[in-house]
């Protein structure tokens, strides 16, 4: 399999997609205005506890207070608020020797104080998902500073290798090299990408992060909350760091400034990739140049169409996903069950994908075409599972159901693609409807009513957007003019291109201000 990963930059967005054999199976945007925040580190105060719901809320200096729930609060709590104990100071000796193994750095070893949560009471946390719509950051106690080879855990005393390294010898020997190079009183995780890696190279990634998380303590100490302690990577680093593993064939990227940070990088934690990385030099647009801009526009799409013919339709309501299934052709009553088998296990491989590249989080609800063969059913049910074993988002999916849905729920970390790239029409706040036109007359001849019983003006204007205006005007004899002669007022038309088609205004033309009627 030929697995590429191509970055466009811009000064208005950095794109990044990951292809396999020319297909779109994963892809990230970062704007100005929209960067990465999982994984920064705050110092926040508690602003509020609430038992009832089991979370506290922390004020970090965001828009909205952070959440954080009673269950993303572990022990290691109390290590960190002993950061905050002067007491607690520990030369760091890195020079110290364990079992015959230099040891990178070592943390601070601190005693573990009861620690109850507590209003306006300083607290170190960690995002672990971003802002969706009008809820706020959710985040953690439980703090953790990743590298290319590994995960630093403070406080903690875990080691942990990634499921993906299936070698049972290659994971006693990662085992064995994480005993000897962690911290005291710190966890680790090694990653993936450390398979086969040497001692010397994982020693190096702990290094750099257990400098990073002994300058987190030192700003803790200094700075008063809200304040951001650390900062993680954005989108296009996490994506080198994460997921430039040796299985990637090529990295394009058209920008030569990105191009030299990126070598530069490879250079100190892993130079055997560099001979992957290609700057793109081409007048084309590298998007267009690899098909990606094409099968962006369709991904952007509701409706996304199948091999066989068929199609899926993807909807998006306050609090699920619904994505529903169309064969999109007759069949015989005899072939119904088979081709309805087809068409749902292409759509069970294709939802699986478009839910990675959407990055769609939280529930999902599929409305799979009937199959009468229980057999069948466990078959959709099974092919989605072995879809969901190539996404990294953790899944939970339950059986399909009689009336064929088949229910999921997906770890959601950020706003899905949909909703970082477009903004909620003003004119139909995102709901996709809007009020007929003759209903909108019908609510100004109400208001014309009341406004007869209690204004004194005969002289007033209306503010409308102009295609309501061209259906007053419309016919011999127009509903403007009859409303006129109706209420015997004579109305001066404003026509305002900004004005939401849902929405007048009738302005006094003595005041000049907008009347209002009780």
């Amino acid at each position: 399999m030929n697995k590429e990963i191509i970055i466009n930059s811009s000064a208005s967005q950095h794109r990044v997609a990951i292809t396999e054999d020319g297909n779109l199976v994963d892809f990230f945007v970062e704007t100005p205005e929209k960067k990465r925040m999982v994984g920064d580190i705050y110092l926040g105060r508690v602003a509020r506890v609430l038992p009832g719901i089991k979370a506290a809320f922390i004020d970090i200096g965001l828009k909205h207070d952070a959440f954080l729930h009673f269950s993303d609060i572990g022990d290691r709590l109390e290590g960190l608020q002993s950061i905050f104990d002067e007491e607690a100071d520990v030369d760091i000796d890195e020079d110290e020797k364990e079992t015959g193994s230099e040891k990178p750095a070592d943390l601070p070893v601190v005693s573990k104080p009861s620690v109850k949560l507590k209003k306006g009471q300083e607290i170190l946390i960690q995002i672990i998902k971003e802002p969706v719509d009008n809820k706020g950051v959710r985040v953690t106690s439980s703090i953790s500073i990743p590298g290319r080879f590994c995960v630093l855990l403070p406080f903690d005393d875990k080691i942990g290798i990634s499921k993906k390294i299936t070698d049972f010898r290659e994971r006693r020997r990662l085992k064995k090299l994480a005993r000897s190079i962690i911290p005291s009183n710190c966890g680790l995780i090694i990653r993936t990408a450390a398979k086969d890696q040497t001692e010397e190279l994982l020693s190096n990634d702990l290094k750099h992060l257990v400098k990073s998380w002994i300058e987190v303590q030192s700003l803790a100490k200094k700075k008063s909350p809200p304040e951001l302690i650390y900062e993680d990577v954005g989108t296009t680093s996490s994506v080198i760091r994460d997921l430039f593993t040796p299985d990637v064939t090529k990295v394009f990227i058209d920008s030569k400034k990105m191009y030299r940070e990126v070598r530069s990088y490879l250079e100190v934690v892993q130079p055997g990739l560099i001979s992957r990385l290609e700057l793109y030099k081409d007048n084309r647009s590298i998007f267009e140049a690899f098909r990606i801009e094409e099968q962006i526009k369709l991904l952007m799409g509701r409706k996304v169409p199948l091999p066989s013919g068929g199609h899926i339709v993807i909807d998006h309501a306050e609090a699920m996903i619904v994505i529903d299934v169309n064969s999109g052709r007759y069949a015989a009553k005899k072939e119904q069950e088979q081709n309805s088998l087809r068409t749902d296990l292409e759509a069970a491989r294709e939802i699986t994908r478009q839910l990675r590249l959407r990055d769609i989080g939280g529930l999902v609800v599929i409305d799979f075409i009937d199959l009468e063969d229980e057999k069948n059913r466990k078959k959709i049910y099974d092919e989605i599972k072995k879809e969901f074993k190539k996404d990294r988002a953790k899944t939970a999916i339950l059986p399909m159901t009689e009336f064929g849905l088949i229910q999921i729920t997906r770890q959601r970390v950020r706003e899905n693609i949909m909703q970082s790239m477009h903004e909620s029409c003003p004119y139909c706040n995102g709901t996709g409807i809007l009020s007929k036109k003759s209903n909108i007359i019908h609510e100004i001849d109400d208001w014309l009513k009341k406004y007869k019983m209690q204004g004194r003006e005969r002289l007033l204007t209306l503010k409308i957007n102009p295609v309501i205006s061209e259906k007053l005007r419309e016919g011999k004899i127009s509903t403007l003019v009859k409303l006129q002669f109706k209420y015997r007022l004579r109305i001066k038309i404003n026509e305002d291109a900004k004005t939401v088609p849902d929405q007048f205004s009738f302005i006094s033309n003595k005041t000049g201000a907008e009347i209002a009627i009780v």
